[in-house]
């Protein structure tokens, strides 16, 4: 009998364990980002297929927000990297305590005014939700409901191919360390042509 219970006792912890295990992640959706075009802020087309070959940090942005001031650590990561490959993309949004409700021409101002900012920007999108564009729907399918933006400046890292390969918290700022550690990694993989 002791046996028995021994038996059922070791079942039993090995079925916890399994139950404790991550769920396998999401099938991959075989797309890439290159597949998606957003709006520039001035109102002409951004294909994402023209950053192939290009390191990507894609940035969901506001002005009102306490976090705006991220827009300088932005600037500064793209002038230290773009030579090498990067391309920040902010991509301005309404969705997170309305603090982003200017149109395109006042979104642009404020950043260039306030930011010096040179790096490309798309029209306002929604990034969360049913009526999300379909750039944030993928990345959502693409690295799980633990990735989804929860507040304005959530970051996306895309490599060359177009993959959604890591993302970093609205706390995160773009120039600490695990950022910028992660960045060079992916730029170190681009191909001399890149």
């Amino acid at each position: 009998m002791a046996f028995l219970r021994r038996h059922l006792l070791q079942a039993g912890l090995g079925l916890l364990t399994l139950a404790s295990l991550p769920f396998p992640a999401k099938a991959k959706t075989g797309m890439t980002m290159h597949d998606f075009e957003l709006p520039a802020i001035d109102g002409s087309p951004l294909p994402l297929k023209q950053f192939k070959g290009k390191v990507v940090l894609l940035v969901n942005t506001a002005s009102q927000c306490g976090f705006t001031p991220q827009y300088t650590d932005l600037q500064a990561v793209w002038r230290q990297y773009r030579d090498r490959g990067l391309v920040v993309l902010g991509v301005p949004s309404d969705d997170f305590g309305g603090q982003e409700p200017g149109t395109a021409s006042q979104i642009k101002e404020f950043c260039e005014v306030n930011f010096d900012v040179d790096f490309p920007l798309a029209d306002k999108q929604v990034v969360v939700g049913d009526k999300a564009h379909p750039l944030y729907k993928w990345l959502h399918a693409e690295l799980g409901e633990v990735a989804r933006p929860r507040w304005n400046f959530h970051k996306y890292l895309i490599d060359g191919e177009g993959r959604a390969v890591d993302w970093f918290s609205t706390m995160t700022k773009p120039t600490e360390a695990k950022v910028l550690k992660a960045i060079e990694a992916q730029l170190a993989k681009l191909s001399p042509a890149g």
